[in-house]
């Protein structure tokens, strides 16, 4: 969380009104929400910290300066152009990673046939993927004040994408991971709604007034249906899921029945 709190308060302070904190980061942020229930158990560790803006963001500046005054280091990968790019901080066993994302929208090739995957902008490079857009819808704001773990001066807004958006953009994406991106993506899921429980209703609200009417009637239906299916049964993905925490045991069919119920109440 330290490392968290020098990239937000340092690094990406100047863009933070812009930049909206979306995958494991904003699962593990969600603790600092008045709204959340906050469990004994631990949040899922991730080295990653995923930041979304939209293509359109007035992000002005140079945030890869900003990132290299705070000792974070590029890496790039792959042949697009341009490359797929991350940001880091710290060695390989104990780094910390920072990447940036954008919705993709259309096609993943320009009109030239090339892949049309990263942009370019404000000095760093963002991954376009598709659905990301969900997360960028009616973002949350968490307020990490100063204490004994987090060496800061004063207290950090951050905003994270809301807990509805963040599930339904993994309903969505499933289909695209691997088994192993997969089973996380449950878990997320089911801890996003125990974090959540008690603010269903809220919940539903966003859901039915803030995301449900930028979707077509074809990709709500999509997200009913893949709620229903992930939940219906004890799956291989679901039992896999449910074996990651190491500080905690996991019934399948309990964490099955659970998230079906909540989805039920939250998305019809």
């Amino acid at each position: 969380m330290t490392l968290l709190l020098s990239l937000a308060s340092g690094a990406i302070r100047p863009w933070r009104a812009h930049l909206i904190f979306v995958g494991g980061w904003a699962h593990r942020l969600y603790r600092f929400h008045p709204k959340a229930t906050v469990p004994t158990y631990q949040s899922i560790l991730t080295r990653d910290t995923d930041l979304a803006f939209a293509n359109q963001a007035p992000l002005e500046g140079d945030i890869k300066i900003a990132l290299a005054r705070e000792g974070f280091t590029e890496e790039l990968s792959g042949e697009h152009v341009p490359p797929v790019t991350r940001y880091t901080l710290g060695d390989d066993d104990a780094g910390f990673y920072a990447e940036f994302l954008t919705p993709l929208y259309g096609s993943e090739r320009k009109r030239n046939g090339k892949p049309d995957v990263t942009i370019e902008k404000a000095g760093i490079t963002a991954q376009k993927l598709r659905h990301l857009e969900i997360l960028l819808i009616d973002p949350w704001r968490v307020r990490i004040a100063p204490q004994e773990h987090f060496p800061i001066e004063q207290p950090v807004d951050l905003q994270v994408a809301n807990p509805i958006s963040f599930i339904v953009q993994k309903l969505l994406i499933q289909e695209h991971r691997p088994s192993v991106k997969r089973a996380q993506d449950i878990l997320y899921i089911h801890d996003a709604l125990e974090l959540f429980g008690g603010a269903l209703a809220d919940l539903k609200t966003i859901w039915r007034n803030a995301i449900h009417p930028t979707l077509s009637s074809r990709s709500v239906k999509r997200v009913i249906e893949l709620s229903q299916k992930t939940f219906m049964s004890v799956t291989d993905d679901l039992y896999a899921a449910s074996r990651i925490p190491q500080d905690r045991r996991l019934s399948p069919d309990r964490m099955r029945a659970a998230c079906q119920l909540a989805l039920e109440q939250v998305l019809t």
